[in-house]
């Protein structure tokens, strides 16, 4: 069985259909809104959102396509994407780190023995922004974190102005990043990943 089709929290949410006239007929059969792992199928889905994300507030994206790909080669199982009817409205992309604190090294590398999960990033496409949906996103990221008994806290570097963002997503600030990009600086943050052993035996991981 997989990590993910274990977790109820990250099964399919199949939302109750509204009531129509006996001779309408469905349109679809995809779940109204489901979350699972990305596969490398759903790269360009995913560059599409961020480029348009991250293009136009940072000028460059923290994930090109070839990384992109790259990450979900490697480590599928620390990415996660929310899709409704079919399509991906917003998604995560991790890996895994093995030190202290992230280096340069941290932006194209995946350390399979590592107990950090690096989320690189976390975009929303911009039709479904302003709705809630990266913080709903981020806490089942978050929450599925807690059943990979291999990882002890979540990592990931921002910009200042998104500070307040990922502070209420329960990150702490750590101090300044050793990671530059060109002429952008940031700050290094991190969540605690508790309760490996509560989690296990209440979610069936």
């Amino acid at each position: 069985m997989s990590v993910i089709s274990a977790l109820p929290f990250l099964k399919p949410i199949h939302l109750r259909p509204l009531r129509s006239s006996p001779g309408r007929q469905r349109r679809h059969t995809l779940p109204a809104s489901e979350f699972r792992c990305l596969t490398p199928e759903d790269a360009i889905s995913v560059f599409e959102i961020e480029r348009e994300a991250f293009i136009s507030v940072s000028g460059d994206c923290p994930l090109h396509l070839d990384e992109i790909r790259h990450f979900l080669n490697l480590c599928p199982e620390l990415s996660l994407g929310w899709f409704e009817e079919g399509r991906l409205v917003a998604f995560i992309i991790g890996s895994l780190w093995d030190q202290e604190k992230l280096s340069q090294d941290a932006l194209t590398l995946h350390k399979p023995h590592g107990t950090v999960a690096h989320i690189h990033a976390l975009a929303v496409h911009r039709t479904f922004r302003q709705q809630g949906k990266g913080s709903i996103l981020m806490w089942r990221y978050l929450q599925y974190l807690r059943c990979l008994p291999y990882v002890r806290r979540a990592v990931l570097m921002c910009e200042d102005f998104l500070i307040p963002f990922y502070e209420k997503c329960g990150f702490k600030v750590r101090g300044p990043c050793e990671v530059t990009v060109g002429s952008l600086a940031f700050v290094e943050m991190q969540y605690p990943v508790r309760g490996h052993a509560f989690m296990r035996r209440n979610s069936g991981c």
